[in-house]
């Protein structure tokens, strides 16, 4: 009975050193030290924020988000082509799906 306890402890302990040396350790110190970070997502789409909380699967929560994309304006026939324009919006509390990160960057600048 006391076996699958200590496989517990072990990984749980090896998670923990994994959140703290291992590539989620940007994650980990933007936690603790309030820091934000640049995360770019599936959708062609980038996250500027806080992280709050993660998991081991990249799940996250996120507070003061600038989402940040761009978009191309349709145009009508016969007409140039127009150009891309930047656009961005403001979400004060978002959970992100890990399936969709790409990478995180620590201090966007």
């Amino acid at each position: 009975m006391s076996k699958p306890m200590e496989e517990d402890t072990t990984q749980g302990k090896t998670e923990e050193e994994e959140f703290n040396t291992g590539p989620l350790s940007v994650l980990m110190m933007s936690v603790k030290n309030n820091t934000q970070v640049l995360i770019n997502c599936r959708n062609n789409r980038k996250l500027l924020g806080r992280v709050r909380a993660f998991d081991r699967h990249c799940n996250m929560v996120l507070e003061n988000v600038r989402e940040m994309w761009t978009e191309v304006p349709k145009t009508g026939k016969g007409k140039k082509k127009a150009l891309p324009v930047n656009r961005d919006r403001f979400i004060s509390k978002m959970f992100l799906r890990g399936d969709s990160v790409i990478i995180v960057l620590r201090n966007p600048k």
